[in-house]
C-alpha cells in the first residue's frame, strides 16, 4: 500500500518547487490565517479549503501540462501557446471564483 502512494507523495514534493504552486499554496496559506482571524464557520471553512484545493489542484494540472507541451516543443507554437493560455487560464479563472468566494464571507462576517 505504501508503494501506491509513494509517487504521489514525490509529486507534491516536486509541485513544492514550482514557484508558481508554491505561490498558490502561500496565498492558500494567507487565507486560512484570515479564516481563522474571522473565525471562519464550519460551513465557510469547507467552502474555503475547497476553494484553495481547487486552486492549487488547477496549478499543479496546469504545471503539468506546460512540461508535457515543453516536452513536444520549446519553438514558438501557436498551437502550443493556445494549449498553455488555456491551462493557465483555468488557474486564473478557479482563483477568481475563490477570491469572490472569500471576499463574499469575509463581507458577510464584517457587515
Amino acid at each position: 500500500m505504501k508503494q501506491k502512494f509513494l509517487p504521489a507523495i514525490n509529486g507534491l514534493k516536486l509541485a513544492l518547487q514550482d514557484k508558481g504552486i508554491l505561490t498558490q499554496m502561500i496565498l492558500g496559506i494567507g487565507v486560512v490565517f484570515f479564516g481563522y482571524l474571522f473565525k471562519f464557520s464550519y460551513v465557510e471553512w469547507l467552502v474555503v479549503l475547497l476553494a484553495i484545493g481547487l486552486v492549487v489542484g488547477f496549478e499543479i494540472i496546469n504545471t503539468c501540462i506546460e512540461k508535457i507541451c515543453d516536452l513536444y516543443s520549446r519553438d514558438e507554437n501557436p498551437k502550443i501557446k493556445v494549449i498553455k493560455d488555456l491551462s493557465a487560464g483555468s488557474v486564473l479563472f478557479s482563483a477568481m471564483i475563490a477570491f469572490v468566494l472569500f471576499v463574499m464571507i469575509v463581507l458577510h462576517r464584517i457587515l
